[in-house]
């Protein structure tokens, strides 16, 4: 089954502003009353009042940019005749985002349920835009999602969604482009750079990645390598991109990049799946949500992939999450038992999970990680590989203690006029990462953060 491009591989440069901060109320506030007369909820900290709104029901509206989002809600509203939901797509990402972010600051329009990508929750949780579900029982779910889902869904006691996808990283590489050099697959990030000069040597059109510069990546990548440049506490935020994860990752990349080892190739692109199909693009180092990409954007590499950990600095499994979100429950929902059911179905549900995964998606439920069923699926265009192995694995090997700014919407939408600028001139990442952490400062203490201070 065709599967659209990972959301957060899509980004625009839309520029989101996270309004003013000084005002806002901080996370654990979610219960009263909202502009419009919408309730936030007051629950008793169990699950009995969501039960009893889903079999009351009543009306509700969802955004998603899903292809399972229709499918999901069909099957929801047959499970539950009592409820209606209106589906609604109301862009991707950064699109949605704006919409949403609109309809806060107006204090109207926002809908019930609504998708986001696990970078963007912390902004919209620090302004109250989200229920705080602890209050009806979430907390019991925990074991039911792997530790780095959690943990982006949630602020220590609060509990601002629930998880759909994740994207633990893997290498994604072909093999028969290895197999023609000679190759063994790289474990460790030095016989990654030693296999992109031997790839580029034999063949100049070759490269063992693409890379132009993409916030997420870059982000992921510090991640593996333990960096932890963002934290928050309330509105005072510290920003280092020059710890020492960041520069062990700059480290590793900066002689890729300075040497023209990376393709000067956008992703997504006709061009990227072009080169991924006939071998000129060698790896991807991405998330779990590749397969059905390659699958359908890269139809005459079948039968040539393949998938392995992703390579480490020390050889000790490491990985990153790159992509993914959930859903949350808006503050602005007159029915936020019923929106939490809701909520709680599409991503607790066998039923919903099936359809999510038909639809290409990777999950983060512990359950289905696990299972026999997807742990034996052999895609004939990776050769027969058990490719969910590893994957599953991977998300098991994600690095812990990795947050986002409470405003990276909007520093993702810079990433391309910074770091993106060592990229176009082949010079030190560290620079690029340096200029970025700069316009971020900036932008935070100009929102009402006290960034740095």
């Amino acid at each position: 089954m065709k599967h659209f491009p990972h959301p957060a591989a899509r980004r625009t440069l839309t520029v989101l502003a996270a309004g003013t901060v000084a005002a806002l109320a901080l996370a654990g506030c979610s219960t009263g009353t909202t502009d419009d007369g919408g309730s936030t909820g007051a629950g008793n900290g169990s699950f009995d009042s969501v039960e009893a709104a889903l079999e009351k029901g009543g009306e509700i509206t969802y955004w998603s940019w899903t292809p399972s989002a229709e499918a999901q809600a069909e099957a929801f509203m047959k499970e539950y005749p009592n409820v209606k939901v209106n589906v609604v797509n109301a862009g991707t990402n950064n699109d949605e985002y704006t919409k949403l972010q609109n309809a806060i600051k107006a204090g109207s329009g926002a809908p019930d349920v609504v998708q986001i990508e696990y970078y963007a929750f912390p902004q919209f949780a620090l302004t109250d835009a989200f229920v705080d579900l602890s209050q009806y029982g979430f907390s019991d779910f925990e074991e039911d999602y792997t530790a780095s889902t959690w943990n982006s869904v949630t602020d220590g006691d609060a509990i601002y969604g629930l998880p759909q996808d994740s994207g633990p990283m893997a290498l994604f590489y072909n093999k028969a482009v290895f197999d023609a050099a000679g190759l063994d697959v790289p474990t460790t990030w030095d016989e990654y750079y030693e296999a992109a000069k031997a790839i580029h040597a034999a063949n100049p059109s070759a490269y063992i990645t693409n890379d132009t510069g993409d916030a997420g990546f870059a982000t992921s990548m510090i991640w593996q390598a333990g960096g932890k440049p963002f934290s928050t506490s309330g509105t005072d935020v510290t920003i280092d991109l020059q710890d020492e994860g960041s520069k062990k990752w700059t480290e590793n990349w900066n002689r890729l990049v300075e040497e023209d080892l990376v393709a000067p190739v956008s992703s997504w692109s006709d061009e990227w799946f072009r080169a991924l199909g006939d071998g000129s693009i060698a790896t991807l180092v991405i998330g779990a949500w590749m397969p059905g990409n390659l699958i359908s954007g890269a139809p005459d590499g079948a039968g040539d992939w393949r998938v392995a950990p992703m390579p480490t600095y020390d050889g000790s499994p490491a990985s990153a999450e790159n992509g993914g979100g959930g859903q949350a429950v808006t503050t602005q929902s007159k029915n936020p038992e019923l929106s939490a059911g809701f909520l709680w179905w599409l991503n607790n549900s066998e039923d919903s999970i099936s359809l999510f995964l038909e639809s290409g998606g990777f999950p983060s439920t512990t359950a289905e990680l696990a299972s026999d069923d997807f742990l034996a699926d052999a895609p004939e265009y990776f050769g027969g590989q058990k490719i969910n192995e590893v994957l599953a694995a991977a998300a098991g090997d994600v690095v812990e203690g990795w947050s986002y700014l409470p405003y990276q919407v909007y520093g993702n939408s810079i990433f391309g006029d910074t770091v993106g600028q060592s990229y176009q001139n082949g010079t030190d990442l560290n620079e690029g990462l340096t200029a970025w952490q700069d316009a971020l400062v900036e932008y935070g203490n100009a929102q009402g953060f006290a960034v740095n201070k």
